[in-house]
């Protein structure tokens, strides 16, 4: 069981949480009907993805017997074999699109979206620099997009650009830590990594970090959002936005421990506290 939870990462599902962003920003998360789609598409986006990581995981089996963490992963390792992990890939990719069809026919067609374009990604474009960052942020971009469709709640501009540009500073990092395995084992890990160097990537976090910062104070600011949510005060939030960058750049550039933003995450305290201050204090604005 432990090899097939490897396998689909339920770890990862926290990424799918970006669905129910749509209803949280618009004040509308303690709508029960719009809860209820939020969470199947959860469920939905969930299986798909786990469908996606598995064909990832199928495609760079030789890659990852290289690499010094993922060389343990079930089908690099050979605990799974490749029949059965195509099998699993099939059954999770069939139930996850069905089940959001069932919700909306839209939601299923940015579902299908997503999966096609990270065929793409596995098969040829994780191998173009840029590109490849790009996609990884469009998918978080798409996750918002399916919360909005399922529940008829409208994005806010900024807050799809918000999500965008994190996403791109997330897979920078993750890059980046790509880099520091070469320069340690001296295995090229990702053909990408020929596109990328150190200065280059530790240069552009910077200013996605910067620019994430700037465009959430303007949202939190602006005169649409504050006549919209009636409220004044969603700028006070800013400031764990600014800590909780602050901490993910020291984890990349002081600790050089970055590969995984998931596993950040779940095991840093510090990132932790900052996500909650900012989730109960923008809630308590929001809904007090």
């Amino acid at each position: 069981m432990k090899h097939f939870l490897k396998l689909i990462r339920p770890h990862h599902y926290i990424k799918n949480l970006f669905i129910f962003l749509p209803s949280f920003f618009a004040g509308q998360i303690t709508n029960t009907t719009q809860d209820e789609n939020s969470l199947l598409a959860f469920i939905a986006f969930s299986l798909s993805a786990s469908a996606v990581y598995i064909l990832n995981d199928f495609n760079d089996i030789a890659a990852d017997q290289l690499h010094p963490k993922k060389k343990i992963r079930p089908l690099a390792s050979g605990d799974i074999s490749k029949k059965t992990a195509l099998s699993l890939m099939v059954l999770f990719i069939t139930c996850g699109f069905f089940l959001m069809i069932s919700l909306s026919t839209n939601a299923a067609i940015i579902l299908g979206l997503y999966i096609i374009l990270n065929i793409a990604y596995s098969v040829y474009l994780k191998h173009v620099a840029i590109l490849d960052i790009c996609i990884i942020a469009v998918g978080f971009v798409l996750r918002l997009f399916i919360g909005s469709t399922v529940t008829g709640i409208n994005l806010s501009m900024w807050i799809v650009i918000m999500t965008f540009l994190l996403a791109l500073f997330l897979a920078l990092a993750k890059r980046r830590d790509d880099l520091l395995l070469y320069r340690e084992t001296g295995e090229k890990l990702r053909k990408v990594n020929d596109g990328y160097n150190l200065q280059f990537i530790d240069s552009a976090m910077m200013i996605m970090a910067s620019v994430v910062i700037v465009v959430y104070i303007i949202y939190t600011t602006s005169s649409e959002v504050v006549h919209r949510l009636n409220t004044e005060h969603l700028y006070l939030t800013a400031l764990f936005v600014i800590i909780g960058i602050m901490r993910y750049l020291q984890i990349s550039f002081v600790d050089q421990d970055s590969g995984s933003p998931t596993k950040v995450i779940l095991n840093d305290n510090f990132i932790q506290i900052t996500l909650c201050a900012w989730a109960l204090s923008f809630g308590w604005i929001l809904y007090k």
